[in-house]
């Protein structure tokens, strides 16, 4: 048998650079993946504390390892009187899950919020805004809040994961509460 070195070189040559090729390419589509599955740094929920319309303590520390969202409302405001209905119905659903709404009523007296409370049926805390509220929320919306309602989404480990400017619908929110209900993924190390 006789062998022929030149071809033999040009064959181990040519399957090493196809396999070269493959391992570069493997690791460009793995460094890829990986990058995009990597977390997005989301900022940590301001920490607050109120008494709600119901005369209990609500605070930030009470809701730790809980989602919540912070809606920024008041009773004169057709959009924000349309979506209660909807999370009074959505806290109904999601309550026992350790989610809760929190309404802070905007421009309002207090006399009049607790009517619309009634009038509306309202079954999460509800607290009067006061400038510590209303400050440490506004750093995380452009030009501050000036537009309501305004809602902030808060996962499990306390990062505010949405901002939300406008109304919502019922099936909007459920989306919403249902993906931040969810148990975020780890990657392994």
């Amino acid at each position: 048998m006789i062998f022929n070195c030149n071809g033999m070189k040009k064959i181990v040559s040519h399957s090493l650079k196809k396999r070269m090729i493959s391992v570069l390419l493997l690791c460009v589509v793995a460094v890829s993946l990986f990058a995009s599955r990597q977390a997005v740094a989301l900022p940590l929920a301001p920490r607050f504390a109120a008494v709600s319309l119901d005369g209990k303590s609500v605070a930030s520390n009470q809701l730790v390892g809980k989602v919540y969202i912070v809606n920024f409302f008041a009773s004169w405001c057709p959009p924000c009187r349309s979506e209660i209905p909807d999370m009074v119905a959505l806290q109904s659903r999601y309550g026992r899950q350790g989610f809760t709404f929190i309404g802070v009523a905007v421009n309002e007296t207090e006399p009049a919020i607790r009517a619309f409370k009634t009038k509306y049926g309202i079954n999460y805390p509800v607290v009067m805004v006061n400038e510590q509220l209303i400050n440490s929320y506004s750093r995380y919306v452009a030009g501050g809040i000036s537009a309501i309602p305004t809602s902030f989404v808060v996962n499990s480990s306390g990062q505010i994961s949405q901002v939300i400017t406008g109304a919502r619908s019922k099936e909007a929110f459920e989306k919403i509460i249902t993906d931040a209900l969810k148990k975020p993924v780890t990657l392994n190390k």
